[in-house]
C-alpha cells in the first residue's frame, strides 16, 4: 500500500503531464519564483530585500499561495480585480509608485489564472474542502458562458457588477476568436492576458514620472491552478526590466 507521500508525488507527476499537454512552457510556480528572483538579483543587480511587489492577478483566494513571491518581497500592492485586470487604473499605479522603499525597486506580477483537473479539464479545479469541481477563473468562465449563450450578448455596465461587466466589455473584441478556438477556456484566458499586459504597460507609460526609481521589473503570464495541496504552475509570457526614462 502506497504511503500518502508517494501518492502525492505520483499525483503531482500526473498533473505535470496534464498541465504541459496544454501549456508546454509551464513551470512549477514555486520554481518560477526562485528562477525570476535569481534573474532580478544576479542579472539585473536588484536588491530583492528592497523590492515592493504589485500584483494584477484575479482577486480569487486560490491565487495567494501560488508562488513564493509573497513570502519574500514586500507587499503586495494589489492592482487586480476580477480576471486580473488592473482596475486601480492610473491612480493605483501612481499610489504604488509612491510606496516603493527608498533606494528600492518595483516589481509587478500580473496575469489571469485558469484551473485544470487531473482529467485535463481546463477552467475547472477542486477547491479546498469541496467535493465537486468549480470554475477557475470563475469570472472568465462566466464571461465565456455568456458569450456562448447568445451571439448578440453585450455586457451592460452598472454599479452593482461593474468589474464583471467591464471584464466582459474588454473581452468583446476577442469574442469570435475565443468561440472559434478548439479550447475556448484557454483562449479566453490568453485573451485576458493580452488585455492585462497592455493595460500595465499603458499605466506605466502615463505614470512614469511618479516613480522615484529608474527601472520597473515586469513578470506577466498565466497562473495554472491544480488540486488543493499540490503545486500550481505558471506560464511566463513576459519578463522585462523597463527603463522608465525610455518610455
Amino acid at each position: 500500500m502506497l504511503s500518502w507521500q508517494k501518492r502525492l508525488i505520483m499525483l503531482q507527476r500526473k498533473f505535470d503531464e496534464v498541465v504541459k499537454k496544454h501549456f508546454p512552457d509551464a513551470m512549477d510556480a514555486k520554481d518560477t519564483s526562485i528562477h525570476y528572483l535569481g534573474k532580478m538579483k544576479n542579472e539585473h543587480n536588484l536588491d530583492v530585500s528592497k523590492v515592493l511587489m504589485a500584483t494584477s492577478v484575479c482577486s480569487d483566494d486560490i491565487n495567494i499561495p501560488s508562488t513564493t513571491f509573497f513570502n519574500v518581497l514586500f507587499g503586495p500592492f494589489i492592482m487586480g480585480g476580477l480576471g486580473g485586470l488592473p482596475f486601480v487604473g492610473q491612480t493605483g499605479m501612481t499610489a504604488y509608485a509612491h510606496h516603493i522603499p527608498d533606494q528600492g525597486s518595483a516589481f509587478i506580477f500580473y496575469g489571469p489564472h485558469i484551473g485544470v483537473t487531473i482529467d485535463g479539464d481546463l477552467g475547472k479545479m477542486y477547491r479546498p474542502r469541496q467535493e465537486n469541481p468549480g470554475n477557475s477563473c470563475g469570472a472568465l468562465m462566466l464571461a465565456l458562458s455568456r458569450f456562448q449563450g447568445s451571439n448578440d450578448y453585450k455586457p451592460v455596465l452598472n454599479d452593482d457588477d461593474y468589474q464583471q461587466m467591464k471584464l466582459e466589455e474588454s473581452l468583446l473584441p476577442y469574442k469570435d476568436e475565443v468561440l472559434k478556438s478548439e479550447n475556448p477556456q484557454k483562449a479566453i484566458t490568453e485573451a485576458t492576458y493580452d488585455i492585462i499586459d497592455k493595460k500595465i504597460h499603458e499605466y506605466l507609460k502615463t505614470c512614469k514620472g511618479e516613480f522615484s526609481v529608474d527601472k520597473v521589473t515586469l513578470l506577466g503570464g498565466i497562473i495554472i491552478n491544480t488540486d488543493y495541496g499540490l503545486d500550481d504552475y505558471f506560464v511566463a509570457k513576459n519578463f522585462e526590466v523597463i527603463d522608465l526614462k525610455s518610455l
